[in-house]
């Protein structure tokens, strides 16, 4: 099993440029070309949240446009840029979108490694949190199958990152609760996030949390606990999550076009000079 995780699209209509920098719509073809042309394809793609920058219609059908190109089946989750109503409406062939109690969280069931996608939205507000009702939905469906290997998506991560502005509008509630879940279930294989725009890792209940690139600008790499909210162009990206042999493994992949791939030795097997 093949799982393609984007994240952090934030689009926004044509021209319109996010920060006065970016126009975010222009980076999502690219990321959905080289989806397309991976080989083995995905078999899906998680997109884990701030699909969009403001969550106005008009932004989600331009979204919507676009992510008809992709040939992998995806899922959708929103992020703190992201307004429910507008994104069910957006996408009602979508029907896992309805999810539990008003919040956006389903089960994708058709696969060797099961997906549980959790809603850490706050409307309105940028950092999130996973109330009881969210918690006891997770709970429920981790009992359902406890021996089955389980990966669960969410947007903030359940973690402090280390980047100070980020994590000061990070899962602000839930987290103890949560680890505590997943260390009760160590079928849990890994729970995959967003909102950073960067690649970071940190074991958390027992298994792995991991943020994931956006095909877009990315958070500024700062380490100093008074480092300001700044974004960088670096290379945009995504993951590839494999699942073989009841192993996950995690590939960082950067979208567009660079030299190579060179052949490490010369026709003959001889080695080339190092």
């Amino acid at each position: 099993m093949l799982i393609a995780q984007i994240t952090d699209l934030h689009i926004r209509m044509p021209g319109q440029k996010a920060y006065r920098v970016v126009e975010t719509d222009r980076y999502l073809p690219p990321a959905i070309e080289a989806l397309n042309r991976l080989d083995p394809a995905p078999d899906l793609v998680i997109i884990s949240g701030d699909l969009t920058d403001f969550g106005r219609p008009q932004e989600y059908a331009h979204l919507k446009n676009m992510l008809d190109a992709l040939h992998a089946p995806y899922f959708l989750m929103p992020g703190n840029h992201d307004a429910r109503e507008a994104l069910l409406a957006a996408f009602p062939s979508h029907a896992y979108l309805q999810g539990a109690n008003g919040f956006v969280q389903y089960a994708v069931e058709d696969h060797p490694l099961r997906l549980l996608m959790l809603d850490t939205v706050v409307p309105m507000q940028s950092h999130g949190t996973l109330c009881s009702q969210r918690l006891d939905w997770l709970r429920e469906r981790l009992a359902e199958q406890p021996g089955r290997p389980t990966a669960i998506a969410m947007h903030h991560p359940p973690f402090i990152t280390g980047i100070a502005h980020m994590d000061a509008i990070g899962l602000l509630s839930g987290a103890p609760e949560l680890e505590q879940i997943v260390a009760a279930h160590p079928n849990v294989e890994r729970i995959l996030c967003g909102h950073l725009h960067r690649t970071i890792f940190q074991r958390f209940g027992g298994t792995i949390a991991s943020t994931c690139p956006s095909p877009a600008h990315q958070v500024a790499l700062d380490l100093r606990p008074d480092g300001p909210s700044a974004f960088v162009m670096e290379p945009p990206g995504f993951h590839l999550h494999e699942w073989r042999n009841g192993v996950l493994v995690t590939h960082h992949a950067y979208i567009g076009d660079y030299p190579g791939p060179y052949p490490f030795h010369e026709e003959g097997g001889v080695l080339i000079d190092e």
